[in-house]
């Protein structure tokens, strides 16, 4: 069993990280962590409530003010965040256990695409320090006007469980380059790498207080450290319902907001893309990561010329993943996050299925499976744009494929919803290609390829996909103010 045969990686503080120290929660509460292939609890970690924020915070806000990061040399401050990406780099082996034990994820992925993708994120914001820099403004009158780009402040961040120790790296690493203080809360049933995190913040000598991790769930945890009054900006990744909720609370303080949210991406196959390509392009927009992606390609329109061949095509793809024990090497497909999220899958292919779309392939719990949260890679087919799983965001391994005739009809179709995350399309025509991705309404557009993400690149999205840029320079905007000086020279 993996969670007896990994147990080494779990020897360390499973407990809240505040002001430099691993600590319990005040009350002495905790929730339980699953390990979501066999069901199993593997641990347990603090609940934390009002007061276990408040003391997170206070934290922040005391090395907030004394100037210990933010005033800090840049120089060095780029030099702690190398050695933070160093130290990630030395304990990947250790990282990917822990990942792969807490979201049921194929460890293979995490070892080749989420460790490295963290390790770049780090090493791409530690050299801006040095490089923040404000402007000298040619006004009118005799005045030397510039301005400076300063720390935010406190920012909350709160990241999901799909990709928990990523989705905090482009969180907290260009909140740290600009000088600010941290407090991170991880998904309640994803937290171990936030927390290994934390071991190695204290390891490469960030100052206490600037990095804080406390764990617990949305409703007791989320909800005191959204409202807490000294918290400066919120950076939130997660549904559209709860980023709304969070526009709500922070309305109170007026506090600064950047939300990721939820997303329904189209791909498009037109009839002259290179089909093998075009396929397996498809095959890991919607199936990588169990399907558990925001940005995943689930509404899959394909050009009626080719559309057969495509559909035949997914349906042979998707019965060549191997679905299994997320530790062995040759495993492609591993576990839902929880026997709910998979419920909630199996629901929306039965109503799939009932709005007129027909099952081609899954919709099912793997044979053999059914200790865990398997499910099965999913497609259904012959739908239409307006069914419930057109509109609505699974976050799972099912694409619903569509056909269409013409550019102009496709472009309507990927653009009739309320997300505007990413987009994917195949052609081998370079006009088609630059035309609709500028057609299209998402903040990210993938020609001949998809899910692919660099922490230069800037990634985020329109509509109720959210607002704000993470990753790239723009990433860095989210957490820096800009002052404008003015200074008379008669």
């Amino acid at each position: 069993m993996a969670v007896t045969v990994q147990k080494e990686a779990l020897s360390f503080p499973r407990q809240m990280f505040i002001d430099g120290q691993f600590v319990d929660a005040l009350g002495g509460e905790t929730l339980p962590v699953i390990y979501p292939a066999s069901g199993e609890e593997i641990c347990r970690v603090p609940l934390a409530r009002e007061a276990d924020v408040d003391r997170a915070v206070r934290a922040a806000r005391r090395v907030t003010e004394d100037g210990r990061w933010g005033q800090m040399n840049p120089h060095q401050r780029e030099r702690l965040l190398h050695r933070i990406a160093d130290l990630i780099e030395a304990h990947a082996e250790t990282l990917a256990i822990l990942e792969t034990l807490d979201t049921g994820k194929p460890i293979r992925d995490v070892k080749r695409i989420d460790i490295p993708l963290t390790v770049q994120c780090f090493r791409y914001y530690a050299g801006w320090p040095s490089k923040l820099k404000g402007d000298t403004i040619p006004v009118r009158g005799q005045f030397l006007t510039y301005t400076l780009r300063e720390p935010v402040g406190v920012v909350a961040q709160i990241v999901p469980w799909n990709f928990p120790l990523y989705m905090a790296a482009i969180k907290v690493a260009p909140a740290l380059a600009a000088g600010n203080a941290v407090v991170l809360k991880p998904s309640k049933e994803t937290p171990l790498t936030a927390l290994y995190l934390a071991k190695l913040m204290a390891e490469a000598g960030l100052p206490d207080g600037v990095f804080n991790v406390v764990t617990g769930d949305g409703k007791t945890t989320g909800t005191a450290l959204v409202r807490h009054p000294e918290v400066d900006k919120i950076a939130f990744t997660g549904s559209t319902a709860v980023g709304q909720e969070i526009m709500r609370e922070a309305a109170a303080h007026i506090k600064r907001v950047s939300l990721e949210l939820g997303g329904k991406s189209p791909h498009i196959i037109f009839s002259d893309a290179d089909l093998p390509q075009a396929i397996q392009g498809i095959v890991g927009g919607i199936f990588y990561n169990q399907g558990e992606v925001c940005l995943a390609g689930s509404r899959v329109f394909v050009q009626k010329p080719v559309y057969e061949e495509v559909l035949n095509g997914l349906a042979a793809a998707a019965k060549q993943l191997k679905i299994g024990d997320p530790f062995a090497e040759e495993t492609t497909f591993g576990a839902l996050i929880s026997e709910d999220h998979r419920k909630k899958v199996d629901r929306y292919v039965q109503l799939g299925v009932e709005e007129g779309a027909a099952l081609v392939t899954g919709g099912r719990i793997p044979p053999g499976l059914d200790r865990g949260y398997y499910y099965e890679p999913t497609i259904l087919a012959g739908g239409h744009n307006r069914m419930t799983v057109a509109r609505e965001e699974i976050f799972g391994p099912v694409a619903l494929v569509i056909p269409f005739e013409t550019t102009e009809e496709v472009i309507a179709l990927a653009n009739e919803s309320q997300y505007g995350l990413a987009a994917g399309l195949w052609t081998r025509d370079v006009s088609t290609a630059h035309n609709v991705a500028r057609a299209l309404r998402a903040g990210t557009v993938w020609i001949n390829a998809y899910n692919l993400l660099d922490a230069a690149a800037p990634f985020g999205g329109y509509k109720m996909s959210g607002f704000g840029r993470e990753l790239g320079e723009e990433g860095l905007e989210l957490y820096t103010e800009l002052k404008t000086v003015w200074t008379s020279l008669r």
